[in-house]
């Protein structure tokens, strides 16, 4: 590993071996603020036993609505070396879950490359890298072979919006070449006898509040660079006001409305994606995670 970061696109280059922080705002000592069994997934990845998730702490984008800015700003968690990181994910798979899902990793895809190729081969269960999208293509190349689902966001089109929320403003330049890489590792989705996803793309896309167009926008570039078969789209309902209070966007004082999210699903299904679509009830604190 060289000694200066770069594992995603901010390009830092930071020294974190001397715990010094990178725009992620971790050293590369891990932190892991959440390892428990979450039921709160897409059905074929959380199943009926839950999704054996590693909730990693800091993150590379700084999204103004995050729901986890409790974690993914903030210095919160457990500090683990690699040996405890092992232990935590074997941890998850005695407890019966489907997949080990590794969530907001990228800032730690050195550590989890070592780690994976040590004991991927000892895992029965899939591997989830479940992260926003903002990827280096380099570092992903690095992981083929180790990840057997690839569950990224696709957040926005517009260089405004992702700018304006993200302080991404190549977010979507960058997260198209992410994608293809990962399509290009995993394949066409393939599923067990019970309906569990066990190599693959699902794509989040997380509907926005004022954002009916970019939204829209974004089905239909998904459905140009990606085959249609290639994926499965998640469409998200659940966005909260309650984590962008503090922002001057008043369009994400409220929730999306009917109208936005169903014109987001409607061009989906005229575009003939097949995925997951979310509920009103969905979009209440009560599903973010006790860190």
């Amino acid at each position: 590993m060289e000694q200066y970061c770069h594992q995603c696109p901010r390009e830092c280059r930071v020294d974190r071996d001397a715990k010094g922080a990178g725009y992620c705002g971790m050293p590369n000592e891990i932190y892991v603020s959440r390892c428990a069994p979450h039921m709160w997934e897409e059905p074929p990845i959380s199943g009926t036993r839950g999704s054996g998730t590693l909730f990693f702490t800091g993150c590379n984008l700084r999204c103004v609505f995050c729901q986890n800015a409790i974690i993914s700003r903030e210095r919160k968690g457990k500090a683990v070396d690699e040996k405890q990181l092992k232990q935590m994910i074997f941890s998850l798979v005695d407890l019966g879950v489907h997949n080990i899902n590794l969530v907001t990793p990228t800032h730690y895809t050195d550590n989890l490359v070592r780690i994976l190729e040590d004991i991927k081969s000892q895992l029965s269960i899939p591997v989830v890298w479940n992260s926003s999208g903002y990827e280096s293509v380099a570092s992903l190349q690095r992981l083929e072979g180790l990840v057997d689902v690839y569950l990224p966001d696709f957040k926005y089109i517009s260089r405004d919006l992702s700018s304006a929320y993200s302080g991404a403003p190549d977010y979507a330049e960058v997260a198209s070449l992410a994608l293809q890489e990962m399509y290009r590792q995993v394949g066409d989705p393939l599923f067990d006898s019970h309906g569990l996803i066990t190599k693959g793309l699902i794509v989040r896309h997380l509907v926005l509040p004022g954002c009916r167009r970019d939204s829209i926008a974004v089905v239909k570039h998904l459905s140009a660079i990606l085959p249609k078969d290639g994926f499965k789209l998640s469409l998200m309902r659940q966005y909260t006001p309650e984590f962008a209070k503090h922002t001057p966007y008043k369009n994400l004082h409220r929730r999306v409305t009917d109208f936005e999210y169903s014109s987001v699903v409607e061009e989906a299904l005229r575009l003939g994606l097949d995925g997951y679509t979310q509920g009103k009830d969905s979009a209440t604190v009560k599903f973010t995670p006790d860190f």
